[in-house]
């Protein structure tokens, strides 16, 4: 469910515990049959890459989705004679839940699991520490023929070699009442924090810019260095580039300052420089109910 970068985090805890468990991992796609696309329209994008796909069947979905516990007390006798939280098993909180990487075999797994560390640890008998890292770099490349406007800016990245710094700037439906409240803008006073902490440590740095809003970035970024502005403008060109590539355009920059968005955050994270420098907003939601100390690696700079 939900965007490129949430699909991408579901498939790679998923990956994780079939490897683990040296079971089928099975994708239940239906959400995107019934989501609204009165708000923003949502595609399920996973087969764009090199993955490993069995999709479930809608008889083994309904064989597990009986055990969800259900809202309302009309369903008391189903929540205490059928609802089975150990079989269909429903993300917990926001930070990272290591009891998820022991369940058993034959469960049904729903939420977002927005960390590294659920596709990072492992059972070290069955792999060595990097082994379910690399897996899921390997599967997370394109298969597609790739765009003529992927191939201009995969040029222009090449070019500059070392330099290129990716920047990601999220609005659309972020801008909406009812995301904004709960989520937030990156402020233009976050970029610029970033984009003076980046100058200092590279020479000469040429910035990639990657939007859902290119008026907005062209209007507030104001940089003495060169702007290559990626994504295409939708109203003015009408068109919009593919997410997948622009998500695998930001990974081949060399360094990155990401929004609060899983969508760069995968950018950044494929991105295989060693010495890459990733900048990623501190406060990721609004709503700081939300623990999200295991969201941002060890080694990425938070402002």
């Amino acid at each position: 469910m939900g965007g490129l970068g949430n699909q991408m985090f579901q498939y790679a805890l998923g990956r994780n515990i079939a490897l683990i468990k040296n079971t089928t991992l099975k994708l239940d796609i239906t959400w995107f049959n019934h989501f609204n696309e009165t708000t923003t329209p949502r595609y399920y994008n996973l087969p764009k890459f090199n993955i490993v796909e069995n999709l479930a069947s809608d008889k083994e979905i309904k064989k597990k989705i009986k055990y969800r516990i259900k809202m309302g007390r009309r369903h008391f006798l189903h929540n205490h004679l059928i609802a089975n939280k150990l079989i269909y098993i429903k993300e917990k909180r926001f930070n990272f839940d290591k009891n998820i990487l022991n369940t058993s075999d034959d469960v049904y797994l729903t939420g977002y699991w927005q960390s590294e560390k659920y596709f990072s640890s492992q059972d070290k008998q069955l792999f060595n520490k990097k082994k379910i890292k690399d897996i899921i770099r390997k599967e997370f490349t394109l298969k597609n023929k790739l765009s003529n406007h992927y191939k201009k800016h995969i040029q222009k990245i090449k070019a500059v070699g070392k330099n290129s710094v990716s920047i990601h700037i999220r609005r659309g439906d972020y801008t909406l009442d009812t995301i904004k409240n709960n989520v937030g803008l990156c402020p233009i006073n976050y970029y610029n924090k970033a984009l003076k902490k980046i100058s200092q440590s590279i020479q000469n740095p040429v910035f990639f810019i990657f939007t859902d809003d290119v008026n907005w970035a062209k209007n507030n970024l104001k940089l003495k260095y060169p702007m290559n502005f990626v994504s295409y403008d939708k109203i003015n060109n009408g068109h919009k580039n593919k997410d997948y590539e622009e998500l695998i355009l930001m990974s081949k920059c060399k360094h990155n300052i990401i929004a609060n968005s899983s969508f760069s955050w995968w950018g950044a994270w494929l991105n295989n420089n060693s010495n890459k420098i990733v900048i990623a907003p501190k406060r990721w939601f609004r709503n700081k109910s939300l623990n999200t100390k295991d969201l941002i690696p060890n080694t990425w700079i938070k402002i």
